[in-house]
């Protein structure tokens, strides 16, 4: 899907700002021949906390898996603040044109993930966390696997099976 298929939640419930700056980046980048494609966008909290758990699973540990998953509290992707672009075109050209439109790379391990700050636009992205445990914003809250309390009554939502991913990237682009 791309970044203008508002028949998914996936994009259709992006922050609506993150949204605008995307669809005019995507406008602009298909002028020099790229497109954007989401891999995942907005998460229902039970699906990101599904995403944890099979980390955890793959990696090891609740630690290691923190590198590449956040929790449904602390993930900009279960607010709809967050969004990962597949193909290596469109991560290439968001990185070198991203800030224009206030689109930032957070992480370094993760190249295809972008959250909008706005004032980027006036001065530059500002310097990525190594990785989601370098973040703050994802010690606020109890850490991976904690009870996530009563259901939230939102459905369950999957973005893309890994064989839809663009090849080259890492199994859990998933902040």
């Amino acid at each position: 899907m791309t970044v203008f298929d508002d028949r998914y939640p996936g994009v259709a419930d992006l922050n609506p700002a993150l949204l605008q700056a995307l669809r005019e980046a995507a406008i602009d980048a298909a002028d020099d021949g790229v497109e954007f494609y989401v891999n995942s966008g907005w998460r229902s909290p039970e699906y990101q906390d599904q995403l944890l758990s099979e980390a955890v699973a793959e990696y090891g540990s609740e630690s290691e898996a923190a590198r590449w998953v956040a929790t449904a509290d602390t993930s900009p992707h279960v607010s709809g603040d967050a969004i990962d672009i597949g193909h290596s075109d469109a991560i290439a050209w968001l990185s070198e044109h991203g800030a224009r439109y206030g689109l930032c790379q957070i992480y370094r391990n993760e190249p295809w993930h972008y959250e909008l700050r706005p004032e980027a636009t006036d001065h530059r992205c500002s310097r990525m966390y190594a990785d989601p445990t370098q973040d703050p914003r994802m010690q606020q809250r109890p850490g991976p696997l904690a009870d996530p309390g009563p259901p939230r009554g939102l459905p369950s939502v999957h973005f893309g099976a890994p064989s839809e991913r663009p090849q080259g990237t890492q199994r859990w682009p998933e902040h």
